[in-house]
């Protein structure tokens, strides 16, 4: 290679350079070689929190004073008292991380603050575990007594910083929230005094026994921690409760008085509800059982079963608007179900000792899904929804499943562990990640089992055998009886025999399965597409201001037009429409829900169909190629005939109507 003169200079200098550095390395001769990277070794994690075992608190039973009543400012304020043994030098005390019913670690322990100890009065230092964030240590003074501590809970004021549960008309008091215990034991272990100062005049409702009311003051007999956490509150200035029979209280709060205005034939159908769930089950798991609901829209919704109780939120004029809000009246006959599937008869790794141990979400399925299935079950045969919304509800859930994306990949039950890993977290293509999938098609998957089960047996035998066996085993107890998968397969084999194993195995643990609609057809009904939304379809969007046409051009919107979810490999996601995105003209015309809906019923028929979408500051022309028209999911007949089919006897009432003996 040939260099021109004007390099020559730089080529001396390099070869220089590398002469003095060749001379460093001989001169370093036998010298080390040059040290490699800086690289520490992990500092070992010492384990600070005692686990729990099986003995009692050997200081005796904690108070817990809750001061409710600062309902401007939505703040709890705190006194626990923890006795101590003779000699106790060092505590840790928890607050609940891992809590029942929402099967996840979603203590708000960043709602706890203001936080002070004393011993016999006097201040103690704490420091929170740097490992497990949950636990607070005490070194304590040689002939410590007691220990209190001081804190506020602070209850969010908007949503936007979590659930609002304290309004200037109700409130919901959840005891795990503002409660600390100490470690080291079962939390069925530890005893608990509690007491709840409200605003004056107002009234509360809880499965806790032995109340007692002083003024504002209530306060309620020594009771177990494990039975306190699942014992919550609903308190109210407006509140009404109606005897149900059989132990069984309805309780509601409103936010205004007028809501509370139920007619007699809407109490029946809570009745109804209880005597249809006692027939199915076959026993009771408990001494009582309050139903809480509140009418409100302004404290958050919630919906949370309870072994003597359940919390539970509708709109505030359920009783007033009452064939206007059918569509969510499945949610107290599912949370009275738990009472059973999932309080009582609960998978073994979801029951924990306390609430540090994590919660391992692999049978959901046969917990919520199970649930699910009985909620709607339920709901049909005490009035309290209709068949049709029932069927429209199973036929909304069958559309669902018949065209996800998601569910190429991921099992049922790994759809399971979605709580744990994040608890209700919006996902940008939720149809192609999945979400809490085992609760929907969970309970196609148990009607599909009752069919099998009266297919096999002419009839004579069904679902509500296998829920006596199962799920009503040990009439009164309102302890815990944990099982696993193979003891669901024992108690359906007991019921009808068959490979229950491959089954559920197959159903439920293996992705890529047909659509879930065997079960459907078994009970001599199909699922079919119409060009008009379903009841429980109509009534759900009328309620939530929405646009579902996810079987059509493959998207929600809300009431102005903006996309609030998009189908994986949908005509809209291939035509580049996601969340977020708005749609402001459908074939140059403003955009209006008759508009879009008028304008993909014209393209069946070779129409255009182009939209306006603005996407931040962009606006883009989008043509759609779509020509399958305006498409709901259905539940109709398969065959004509007065005969009820399958699924309308699963639906119908068990209890003896009037008139019929």
């Amino acid at each position: 290679m040939q260099w021109s003169a004007r390099h020559e200079p730089v080529m001396q200098t390099k070869s220089n350079v590398m002469s003095a550095l060749a001379a460093v390395l001989a001169l370093a001769g036998a010298a080390p070689s040059l040290a490699a990277n800086s690289a520490p070794q992990a500092v070992p994690i010492v384990a600070t929190v005692p686990a729990p075992v099986d003995t009692p608190w050997p200081g005796g039973a904690i108070t817990l004073d809750i001061d409710a009543s600062d309902t401007a400012r939505s703040v709890f304020r705190v006194t626990e008292t923890i006795p101590l043994a003779p000699g106790t030098r060092r505590l840790t005390l928890l607050y609940p991380q891992w809590l029942p019913g929402n099967h996840a670690p979603t203590g708000p322990v960043t709602q706890l603050v203001d936080l002070k100890f004393e011993a016999d009065g006097k201040p103690v230092k704490w420091s929170r575990d740097p490992v497990e964030l949950f636990a607070f240590h005490l070194d304590l003074p040689e002939g410590a007594r007691q220990v209190t501590a001081r804190f506020i809970h602070t209850a969010p004021l908007q949503e936007s910083e979590g659930r609002v549960t304290m309004t200037a008309a109700i409130i919901n008091l959840q005891w795990e929230k503002m409660s600390l215990y100490p470690a080291g034991h079962y939390v069925r272990q530890l005893r608990y005094r509690p007491s709840v100062t409200l605003p004056e005049g107002w009234s509360a409702a809880t499965a806790l026994d032995g109340v007692n009311q002083a003024g504002s003051r209530w306060s309620w007999g020594e009771v177990t921690y494990d039975t306190l956490v699942d014992s919550p509150i609903f308190a109210g200035k407006n509140f009404r409760k109606w005897d149900l029979g059989h132990g069984v209280t309805l309780n509601v709060v409103a936010d205004k008085a007028e809501q509370l205005g139920a007619t007699g034939e809407q109490i029946a159908a809570h009745g109804a509800l209880v005597e249809e769930a006692l027939i199915a089950f076959g026993s009771r798991h408990f001494d009582h059982y309050e139903l809480l609901l509140a009418l409100s829209d302004k404290l958050s919704g919630i919906g949370l079963e309870h072994h003597r109780s359940s919390e539970n939120q509708l709109d505030p004029r359920a009783f007033l608007d009452w064939d206007k809000n059918e569509y969510e009246r499945d949610l107290l006959p599912h949370e009275f179900s738990h009472s059973w599937s999932g309080k009582f008869r609960r998978p073994a790794r979801l029951w924990t000792p306390d609430y540090r141990q994590p919660m391992q979400d692999d049978l959901l399925w046969a917990y919520e899904g199970q649930d699910e299935f009985w909620g709607l079950v339920l709901s049909a045969r005490s009035g309290l929804q209709s068949k049709d919304m029932v069927l429209g509800q199973l036929a909304s859930s069958a559309g669902k499943y018949s065209n996800q994306a998601g569910r190429r990949w991921r099992s049922i039950e790994d759809t399971g562990f979605d709580p744990a890993m994040g608890y209700h977290k919006p996902k940008p293509w939720a149809s192609l990640a999945r979400g809490t999938d085992y609760y929907s098609e969970g309970a196609l998957v148990w009607l599909e089992a009752d069919q099998v089960i009266c297919a096999g047996t002419a009839g004579r035998r069904s679902i509500d055998d296998f829920a006596q066996r199962f799920l009503g085993a040990r009439d009164g107890d309102w302890g815990e009886m944990t099982f696993e998968m193979k003891d669901v397969v024992a108690a359906l084999n007991s019921v009808y025999s068959h490979d229950w194993d491959l089954f559920l195995r197959t159903r439920l643990m293996t992705p890529g399965q047909p659509a879930p609609v065997r079960g459907i057809e078994l009970g001599g009904y199909r699922l079919v597409w119409k060009d008009a939304p379903n009841p429980y379809d109509a009534a759900r969007m009328a309620a939530g201001r929405s646009l579902a046409l996810d079987y059509s051009l493959g998207f929600t919107l809300d009431k102005d037009g903006r996309v609030s979810a998009t189908l994986w490999d949908s005509p809209g996601f291939n035509a580049g429409i996601v969340t977020g995105a708005r749609i402001v003209a459908v074939n140059g015309a403003a955009y209006s829900a008759d508009e879009i809906k008028a304008a993909i019923a014209a393209a069946a028929g070779g129409a255009p169909l182009e939209l306006l979408v603005q996407r931040g500051d962009r606006f883009t022309t989008v043509a759609i190629d779509y020509r399958g028209g305006l498409r709901w999911p259905w539940l109709e007949r398969a065959a004509p005939g007065t005969a009820p089919a399958g699924l309308d006897l699963l639906l119908a009432p068990r209890r003896p109507l009037p008139g019929r003996k």
